[in-house]
This record gives C-alpha cells, sequence and structure tokens, in this order.
C-alpha cells in the first residue's frame, strides 16, 4: 500500500501523512458493477482512488438514478465527509463503473488530519469543489439540453472515462442514468447510428464520430 500511496499520491500529501494514510487505511480492489456505497447506510470510511472508476448516483422516490458524476483516480468523495459529520445516512449511491482499486480511509481521521496537514484540507476542500461544480453541471444539463445533446455528452464522458471507443451499456443502462426512458434512449442511439456517428452492438455501443 506504501509505494501505491507514494505513486499516486506523493505530489499531493506530505511523507508523514502517506505514512499515517498507509497505517490505517484498508486496500480494496472491486470489480466492475460492484457496490460499494448505499443509499441509507451510516458512512465510515472514505475513498481514496488509485485505479478505475465509480459513478455516484441519486434515486428519487420511485426508485429511479440520476448519474451525478464519476470518481477516477486520485479523486475521493467528501460528500461522505459531510454525512459523517451530521451523523446522517448517505443520500448517494456509488458503483464500480470499471474494476478499481482504492483506499479506505477511517472518517474518523479527516477532521484530525485537516487540522494538522495542510495538504489534506486543501485535498478535502477542493473535492468539495470539484463535486459542487460537476453536479452543478449536472442540474444545469438536465435543465438546459435537450436529451440528445444529453446522450452525446454522456457518451464522450464515458469514452474519456474508460479510454476507449468501445463502451458496455445497455439502453436500459444509459436511460436509468440520465433518469430517461428506455424508448427514448433507444430512438436517440438508432438516431445516431443512421448518421453513422456511432454502431450498435449487443450490450456495446462503438463509437465512430461524436464530433
Amino acid at each position: 500500500m506504501e509505494e501505491l500511496l507514494k505513486q499516486h499520491y506523493a505530489h499531493i500529501f506530505e511523507p508523514e501523512l502517506l505514512n499515517e494514510i498507509a497505517e490505517v487505511g484498508v486496500l480494496r480492489e472491486v470489480t466492475e458493477g460492484e457496490k460499494l456505497m448505499e443509499i441509507g447506510q451510516y458512512m465510515t470510511a472514505m475513498p481514496l482512488l488509485i485505479s478505475g472508476a465509480i459513478k455516484i448516483l441519486r434515486e428519487d422516490s420511485d426508485g429511479d438514478e440520476l448519474l451525478l458524476y464519476f470518481l477516477e483516480k486520485g479523486d475521493t468523495c467528501a460528500l461522505t465527509l459531510s454525512f459523517n459529520r451530521g451523523q446522517r445516512k448517505s443520500e448517494i449511491r456509488a458503483i464500480a463503473e470499471l474494476d478499481t482499486v482504492l483506499i479506505m480511509v477511517p472518517i474518523q481521521k479527516m477532521e484530525e488530519w485537516s487540522s494538522k496537514y495542510k495538504s489534506w484540507r486543501n485535498f478535502i476542500f477542493d473535492s468539495y469543489q470539484n463535486r459542487l461544480m460537476e453536479m452543478l453541471d449536472t442540474i444545469d444539463s438536465i435543465a438546459f439540453m435537450r436529451m440528445d445533446e444529453r446522450l452525446l455528452r454522456y457518451l464522450r464522458d464515458k469514452q474519456k472515462l474508460v479510454q476507449s471507443n468501445t463502451i458496455t451499456s445497455t439502453h436500459q443502462d444509459i436511460a436509468y442514468e440520465l433518469h430517461t426512458s428506455r424508448v427514448v434512449i433507444s430512438r436517440l442511439l438508432k438516431k445516431l447510428e443512421l448518421e453513422g456517428r456511432i454502431k450498435i452492438k449487443r450490450n456495446k455501443i462503438e463509437l465512430i464520430d461524436l464530433d
């Protein structure tokens, strides 16, 4: 774990903090689709991503999901700290988008390190700011973008995330994450295919020209 921390976080944290993280952190490897956090749970640890990606989702009263943002390597989700401070249950769901390696850090260490290490305090503040901006971006897309525009942005984001021109998602998966119906997504994907911008395969979409 120490070598992984140095490799991915030495440019952010001082050696003393890296040592403390190595002492209390728990290394986890999760597979694509595995759930790390569920709505209604009390949070006991915060993730530091080493590799892979995690998607963060909200759920409405009908059980429909909305994708808020992705966490990638070098990220954390500072929202977990806000839930813990008020002893509130989690209002988000976290699922591994890719096979992911992460270090789970006990929540009780968060405030201790914030007062002890400036690098940690800045890291948490930056995480809050980044997650807030990503959520505002999601709100803006829902309020101001047409569904075809949202779908294109979703496909570009997934392309960047998986670093491949082929993404593995069903029409229903995309519909859930964009909070719309499968019929709408299927129609828009078919339109993109007819335009030669994508190629639809079984549970996969080959991205040809999204510009």
